[in-house]
Formats: C-alpha cells, structure tokens, sequence
C-alpha cells in the first residue's frame, strides 16, 4: 500500500476557531483526511468531550484510525457527511454543541496516489472516487455523457474556457480509459497557451467534482448544519478554490442577514439572523505556512457562530 502522506493546512487556525480548551462538548470533523484537524481537536477538549469524524476514504479511515487509537472520545464514521443527520441520530446525538469544520477538496494522498487516478501526470485508470465503494467514476464521465454535459460541468466546475474544444474531442476519442489519455487528448485539442498550470488542470478538477458531488454535498450538508448546530457552536470553512469559498461566503452571508425572506415579501417571517460571521474576511495561510506548503496558498478559511 502506498504509504499515507498528508500535510494539514492551517492546522491551528482551523483548530484555534473552535475555541474548544477543555470542553465537554460534542465536535464534528466532517472530512477526517489524515487526521490532522481531528487530533488537534482531541488534544484540547476534555476527555468529557467528545468529537465525531467523517470520511468515505478507506484510505484515510485506516490511517487516521491507527493515528488516533488512543483517543476513547473519538468515533470514526465512514460515511459521507452528506448523511451527517443520519449518522448523528444514529449514535443518538441531537445537536452539535461545540462546533463543526470541513475541509473541502481531495487530500494531498488522493491526489499523488498513483492508482487513485486523480492525477494527470501519472497513468491510472480513470477514477477518481472518494469512496471506492462507489461504483460511478470519471470512466463514465468520460465516456458516457453526452458532449453538452461534458460541457457543462467542464465550464460550471472547471470554469475551462476551452470547454467545446475539449468535449468534442472526448466525444470523438472514446473510449478513453487513462489519466495520461485524457490529459494528452485535452493538451492537443486546446491552443498552445503560455500558462502556469497544465492544460488538464482544470478539466481533472471538474471531473473529480461531479463524481463525488462536492459542491452539491456542501452545499446541502450546510443546510442540515444550520438545524443541526445548538446555539453558540463554530462552522468553521476551510475551501481551496473558488467554487467552494463562493458557495461558502454566499451560505455565511445569507444566514448572517437580518432578513432572510424575498425581496418581495411585504411582512418577514424568516426568523431572522442565525449565523454570526466571526471574520469577515477569510483568513488565509501565514508566510510560514506557504513556504513549507505552498499549496496552502489557495485556502480560505470562513468562520460564523450559530447566535439562535
């Protein structure tokens, strides 16, 4: 097995938004990864408290698992935290009282694992999945949809402006089995463009999204959050490209408003403002961090409070 390899981004800014120093109260790490976040979490609550963690990655389960086996408050989930009220229920807790984080996206492992194929610069079979007891894959992506889906998610979450070159020539290529295909397919179909990332780069992203639904698992998740946090708990939003911080900040600033309702409505009935935003503006790696991982580069971190 490959060895795990995984670095923590903004470990104590995520942690540090919790506020969680010898609490007894229950926390939920909705993407377990490595298990960075989850142990510094463990670390600073009461043996009282209690933290509830979340990952479909056998991968990252078994790692985390052995990182962390011994900690008795801990209990691993492998499950999608689309299901979280679900999963919450089932181990009979009613609300969040501490607080919740994600950090979104693939991890450092998934995306250098040679056979996990979501690389374009190793071959693989085309894969791509959190969770590899799923059956659906880029494969069918690739070489099931029809040229305007590929289009679409090409352009909505690659935001590739070479979206119809690119489709085409998949369409007229199947079928496409590898990493190294796909990547060589979407090079030579699109202009010769000096640029600082590879041609594929955001193609791979798109694909990776619409097979393990990311920015449609978040955002729902969102909204079970919200019902599911006590008042007074953290969401607490790590994202890493501009799809996610969007759909982030939007979510934040809509439950943060004083008013929820239509514009049109003549009388509010909305409830009112639930969220506090506890930083306005996102908090981003420290010089230090960029320089030990520059990938941390990207990441923005939004934080609000339930107030009711």
């Amino acid at each position: 097995m490959t060895e795990f390899i995984h670095y923590t981004v903004m470990k104590n800014e995520v942690v540090d938004s919790l506020d969680c120093y010898d609490s007894d109260k229950i926390f939920v790490d909705c993407t377990l990864g490595g298990g960075g976040h989850s142990e510094e979490i463990l670390k600073r609550i009461s043996p009282k408290g209690r933290l509830i963690s979340f990952d479909v990655d056998d991968d990252a389960i078994n790692h985390a698992s052995n990182r962390l086996k011994n900690y008795s408050n801990l209990t691993i989930v492998k499950g999608s935290y689309a299901d979280i009220d679900k999963h919450l229920s089932q181990l009979g807790i009613d609300k969040i009282t501490g607080g919740v984080i994600f950090d979104l996206g693939a991890s450092y492992h998934q995306l250098t694992c040679a056979n996990r194929g979501f690389s374009f610069m190793k071959d693989a079979p085309l894969d791509m999945r959190f969770n590899k007891d799923q059956e659906f894959s880029a494969w069918d992506v690739v070489n099931k949809y029809k040229e305007t889906q590929l289009v679409e998610i090409f352009s909505t979450y690659g935001e590739e402006r070479f979206s119809k070159r690119i489709a085409k020539a998949i369409v007229q290529n199947r079928p496409i089995n590898t990493t190294l295909e796909l990547a060589k397919l979407i090079k030579d179909s699109t202009p010769n463009i000096k640029s600082k990332i590879h041609p594929a780069t955001r193609v791979f992203q798109a694909l990776r999204i619409e097979v393990n639904q990311e920015l449609l698992n978040f955002e729902n998740t969102l909204k079970k959050v919200i019902k599911l946090c006590d008042v007074g708990a953290i969401i607490s939003l790590l994202s890493f490209h501009s799809l996610e911080d969007r759909l982030a900040k939007r979510f934040l600033k809509h439950y943060s408003s004083s008013c929820r309702c239509e514009k049109n409505q003549m009388i509010c009935n909305c409830g009112g403002q639930i969220l506090e935003l506890v930083n306005k503006k996102p908090i981003v790696a420290s010089d230090n961090e960029l320089r030990i991982n520059p990938p941390s580069r990207s990441a923005k971190l939004r934080i609000a409070r339930k107030i009711k």
